[in-house]
């Protein structure tokens, strides 16, 4: 049965307002401690320099190597800024992926909801083991499960604020064993709780299924649950439709990286907008136009306008006019924006 109501960090909405929601972005991220150092010996100062327009090329190429970039928590106000652009490009949720390990603050996103009149849908779950403290390390899958459920039936942190969603649930490639738990854990909460999940996978095409099969042995159910990043995952086409037939919504996240470099896996090429939405187009001409979510994952400082990035409202501004380019109908641009998120939080 649907549920009629989604939580947000301001307390339940009904479903038929979520309206246009992007289902993978950040507000309040920080993970400056897990900072790259860059791969060039000349380049090794830059790491502990502000964001210019003298280094901004060098960011595009290198954004994890730079400590100021991976604090968008510093950012409050011009996040703040994007997010009314959004609101006023028609933008109505956002769905908050910071879970535990990568300063997850819900007085921040509070505060954020008020000011910008946005829904925002918070998380819960623990991100990639690099950013886990030795306790969440050698926690067993119960221990992690209980604080999934502690969050989800009482509240995040001593407030009233319960997650909409387990997410985003951090993988690597290969797969660490707290990790493995952490899917794990993710899978029983969802069973419990009927609560859907958001699984960030390792960079490699075998890692979302890899990743799905630990899930669904632990009692997950992939109908509720969304594979992320895939413009930085599967490239080609079979392995797309073979990932779609597992029944798993399928998000498109990357909208505004326009640059093909991947730092942290060169090898990997990182898609474009046109292409993103060239695989969004086959998924729909092979019937999957109804698992198909979007959003920026803005989760770095020189994404936010202030810094010349694309901020929250790119897709409605310059990908949604692409899509309708491309041949995307109004019927399935609606699916993506609204009824497919919809179906997503509530188990329609």
């Amino acid at each position: 049965m649907a549920k009629t109501q989604i939580e947000t960090v301001l307390g339940p909405v009904n479903a038929e307002d979520l309206g246009i929601t992007f289902t993978h972005e950040h507000l309040t991220i920080d993970y400056s401690n897990c900072a790259m150092p860059p791969s060039k010996d000349s380049d090794k100062s830059k790491i502990n320099e502000p964001i210019t327009l003298d280094n901004l090329n060098w960011l595009r190429h290198n954004p994890y190597s730079c400590v100021a970039n991976l604090n968008l928590a510093k950012e409050k106000d011009a996040v703040l800024s994007d997010l009314k652009l959004l609101k006023q490009a028609g933008g109505c949720t956002i769905v908050e992926n910071t879970c535990i390990g990568i300063n997850r603050d819900v007085a921040a996103m509070i505060e954020m909801a008020k000011l910008s009149g946005l829904n925002v849908v918070c998380g819960t779950g623990f991100y990639v083991e690099r950013t886990q403290t030795d306790s969440v390390k050698n926690a067993s899958v119960e221990e992690l499960s209980k604080t999934i459920l502690d969050d989800i039936n009482n509240g995040i942190d001593g407030t009233k604020v319960k997650p909409g969603i387990i997410g985003e649930v951090g993988c690597s490639w290969p797969l660490a064993e707290v990790e493995n738990r952490s899917l794990r854990a993710a899978a029983l909460a969802q069973s419990q709780t009927k609560t859907p999940v958001m699984i960030h996978p390792g960079r490699d095409p075998i890692a979302p299924f890899e990743d799905l099969r630990i899930f669904e042995e632990a009692g997950g159910d992939a109908k509720h649950t969304v594979i992320a990043h895939l413009g930085r995952t599967i490239g080609k086409k079979e392995t797309l439709l073979e990932l779609a037939e597992t029944g798993v919504f399928l998000e498109y996240d990357l909208f505004g990286s326009e640059i093909s470099y991947f730092q942290e896996m060169p090898s990997i090429d990182m898609q474009n907008d046109a292409q993103r939405i060239d695989m969004i187009g086959y998924l729909i001409s092979q019937g999957f136009g109804d698992r198909i979510l979007v959003a920026h994952d803005v989760h770095t400082c020189y994404q936010l306008t202030k810094y010349g990035g694309h901020g929250y409202a790119h897709i409605l501004d310059y990908a949604v006019p692409k899509m309708r380019l491309k041949g995307i109908s109004q019927t399935d641009i609606d699916k993506i924006l609204v009824t497919n998120p919809k179906s997503w939080l509530t188990y329609y």
